[in-house]
Order: structure tokens, then C-alpha cells, then sequence
């Protein structure tokens, strides 16, 4: 509200019937209970989002009613009763910095560098206890996000095969969760085979880089081409095959924890139907997924968020559409396997003999 005060011009003051308003104001009060994330990240966030047009405290006021909505359901009108605002404006709030985030997205949601791949690799080399993953590029997996269906002929599609509609999101992860990859939108009957194969990673042969490979559950084709993925061996035979599947378990894993991070985070939004039209909600999916890795950046952890089980995905894959430029992986994951199951160390009696050369 602006103000003459003492001959000068007063652009705006706290609403006093706020106290949302007032616990922000109070640079030593905690905004995690009500906002779920912590202080640095809000004003992070207020940073990554302000432009020169952006004047008082507007940017500030916007980005936290966007976090306490997600905070708590993307209830209008439990929102426009804690700051005092009309449902209407927040709901104009809502669109307007769900959009100033997506078009900012690949500030924080991005493909790494041929530099910062080699680290990636040394993560996952990690949590698989293996050397044989040093090729490892990202984890990729897909999860369903409750929605309210079109009221139309097309809301059976967005029923998921656990009965509930849903809209699809396939992540690729690092080795510490943070997503570098995200494709929303596909109703949650479609299979993520089918979502990998439409989405621009694998149309484009965006990521891995030739000689390089994600991670995938038994719901994906095993691939050398046109991006690498492997995958588990469905029916492991030998210890071998066993072997290689507990290893790669160990690292895929990181991107079903990745999910149930970002779902604990939002569980007031992300637990039950969004409260959005479907056509909005990929919108609003993506603005999770980008303050899931604010937080990452920030070290603001959650500690309910990472006691949350993974969730089951699709283990079942459809026939593969007739495709030239598919390559298959087995012999690669072959390899793999071989090495994991190597000695690290030759018996020295072994290097006596002339065919060990």
C-alpha cells in the first residue's frame, strides 16, 4: 500500500494482520516449519528469479506465497488467509512465478559439462562399490504424480496400471540426486519406455556422450544406441549376472531417492491430487523438481524427506516400436558383469605362466 509519511512517498508497508509477513520480516525466525525450505534458500531463489523491472518488495512477497502454497496443498484459500490477499491474486501469483521458474529452469536443471562427468562417474563408482561403473553418466527412472483427470473422453488415459490418474516424470539424476534432466507431461497410462523414446534425451541423442551410459530399472530396453542405458538382467543367471544386477541396484537407486525427496519435501502437494488443471500441472512438477535441487545447492536438508521408501516403477517394458537407429547394450552390460565378478588382484602363482600375457 503506498503512503505519505513525513512529506515523503512510502511505498509499501507490512500488512499487520499477516503474521506470515511478520516471521519473514524477523531475520532470526525460522521460515522451514511454514516454507520448507530455510532462509538462504528463499532469498536464493528471490535472487535467481528478480529482474531490473521487479521493484519493493513484490519479488519477495510473490516467491513466498508460490513456497507456502506448495508448503501446504496449493490451497487458495489457506494461502490468501495467511497473507491477507484475496484468492484470485494468489492464484494470479501462483502462474506467474511457476512461470518465471520454468523459463529460468536450465539455470539450476541442467546437463553436465565432458568435465564434470568424469566426477559424476567417481559418485556412482561409489555407491555401486565398483570401479566397473567409472562410465556411468546419470540414473534415469520415471514417477507418477497424483492428478485430478480431465473431465473429458481422454481421463482414462491418465490412469496408471495402480489405478489412480497421474501424469508422468522421467528424471535423470547424478550420483547425489540432483536432476539434470526432467520430461513431464505424459499421462500416467504410458509406459517409461515408451515416455523415454518421445522424450528429446533419446529423439536427439541428447546425453549420455558416446562411450558413456545411464542407469535404468527392467522397465527399459537395455541400449548402446542411440543414447547407452543399461539395465538389470531380468532373469539372472550365475552369480555373475546376480552380482551385476545388486551392483547396479546400489547405484540406480539414487534416482528412486531423489523422488521421494522431492515428494517429502512438497508432500502437502505431491501426496494427493494436485489441485490444478492437468494442462498446468507439469508446471507446477517442474517447479518441485527445480527447488529440489535449490535445496541440493543450498544444503538445506529435510530430515522427514529422506526416511521415504522408493516407489515402484514400471518393471514390465512394452514391445519396442520397430526403430533402425536402436542399438542394443547386452554385450556391454556383459562386459560390466565380467569385470565385476574379475579378481582386483592376480595370484602371484598366476603370473608365472606365458598365457596370462
Amino acid at each position: 500500500m503506498c503512503q505519505w509519511q513525513g512529506g515523503k512517498g512510502l511505498y509499501m508497508q507490512r500488512n499487520a494482520t499477516a503474521p506470515i509477513l511478520a516471521l519473514y520480516a524477523n531475520p532470526e525466525a525460522c521460515l522451514k516449519k511454514d516454507f520448507r525450505v530455510k532462509r538462504s534458500s528463499v532469498v536464493y531463489l528471490v535472487q535467481i528469479l528478480s529482474s531490473p523491472k521487479d521493484h519493493g518488495w513484490g519479488q519477495a512477497i510473490e516467491v513466498l506465497v508460490l513456497l507456502y502454497s506448495l508448503a501446504h496443498g496449493l490451497s487458495l484459500s489457506v494461502v490468501g488467509s495467511a497473507f491477507g490477499i484475496p484468492k484470485s491474486t494468489v492464484h494470479r501469483i501462483i502462474k506467474h512465478v511457476t512461470g518465471k521458474i520454468k523459463a529460468n529452469l536450465k539455470i539450476l536443471i541442467s546437463l553436465p559439462t565432458a568435465d564434470e562427468l568424469p566426477e559424476i562417474a567417481d559418485g556412482f563408482c561409489q555407491l555401486a562399490k565398483s570401479h566397473a561403473f567409472h562410465r556411468a553418466a546419470g540414473a534415469i527412472d520415471g514417477c507418477h504424480i497424483r492428478i485430478k483427470p480431465p473431465g473429458n473422453e481422454y481421463h482414462k488415459e491418465y490412469i496408471n496400471y495402480k489405478l489412480f490418474p497421474s501424469i508422468k516424470m522421467q528424471a535423470i539424476c547424478d550420483s547425489t540426486g540432483r536432476f539434470l534432466d526432467v520430461f513431464i507431461g505424459y499421462p500416467g497410462s504410458v509406459h517409461d519406455a515408451r515416455v523415454l523414446r518421445n522424450s528429446p534425451i533419446f529423439c536427439q541423442a541428447l546425453f549420455p556422450p558416446a562411450g558413456w551410459f545411464l542407469l535404468g530399472d527392467g522397465g527399459y530396453p537395455c541400449l548402446e544406441k542411440p543414447v547407452g542405458l543399461l539395465t538389470p538382467y531380468k532373469v539372472p543367471r550365475g552369480q555373475v549376472q546376480a552380482r551385476f544386477n545388486a551392483h547396479h541396484a546400489r547405484a540406480r537407486s539414487v534416482v528412486e531417492r531423489a523422488f521421494g525427496r522431492m515428494k517429502a519435501r512438497w508432500s502437502a502437494t505431491l501426496f494427493k491430487a494436485l489441485e490444478v488443471s492437468p494442462s498446468f500441472a507439469p508446471d507446477i512438477i517442474a517447479c518441485c523438481a527445480f527447488l529440489h535441487n535449490l535445496c541440493i545447492d543450498m544444503n538445506d536438508v529435510l530430515e522427514d524427506a529422506e526416511a521415504f521408501p522408493p516407489e515402484d516403477g514400471d518393471q514390465n517394458p512394452p514391445p519396442a516400436a520397430a526403430c533402425g537407429q536402436e542399438s542394443p547394450g547386452h554385450h556391454l552390460r556383459d562386459r560390466i558383469a565380467a569385470q565385476l565378478s574379475a579378481p582386483v588382484q592376480m595370484a602371484p602363482h598366476l603370473r608365472e605362466h606365458d598365457y596370462i600375457e
